[in-house]
């Protein structure tokens, strides 16, 4: 990570990313920071641009990033309002800081080597198998 580079924390507030985060629970997020599909993302909802959101980005669509929900019964995100436009994104989330901190954005090769594997480690590391829906 070079210096400079702007951090933040945020609260996630209810129950869409269920799998990975919990309401209450505190993240950090970069801004700025490049995104590859499956990376867990905040942005600015695109109806509501004060409400910030945070989902995983499944991967680029016309018109920008398909957002989804890890908790599949939550569908409060792509499905409803469509991509997300890249000037929406804000950033990647790192690490979820409290109450249990859990790093949430392994680097490339550690995900691929993980991704579609079941486990604690997997989940832990925030590289969560897509639920069937969403593809």
């Amino acid at each position: 990570m070079r210096y400079g580079t702007p951090l933040g924390v945020v609260d996630v507030a209810g129950p869409s990313m269920r799998r990975l985060l919990s309401d209450g629970d505190r993240v950090l997020v970069r801004y700025g920071a490049p995104l590859r599909p499956g990376a867990i993302v905040l942005f600015r909802h695109p109806r509501r641009p004060d409400l910030l959101v945070v989902k995983r980005a499944v991967g680029r669509r016309p018109g920008g990033w398909w957002m989804l929900s890890d908790n599949p019964l939550v569908r409060t995100d792509s499905r409803e309002y469509g991509a997300v436009p890249d000037e929406l994104v804000l950033g990647r989330v790192l690490l979820r800081l409290a109450p249990r901190p859990a790093w949430l954005a392994p680097g490339r090769r550690l995900e691929r080597a993980l991704r579609g594997r079941p486990g604690r480690l997997a989940g832990r590391l925030g590289v969560v198998a897509p639920f069937a829906e969403e593809l």
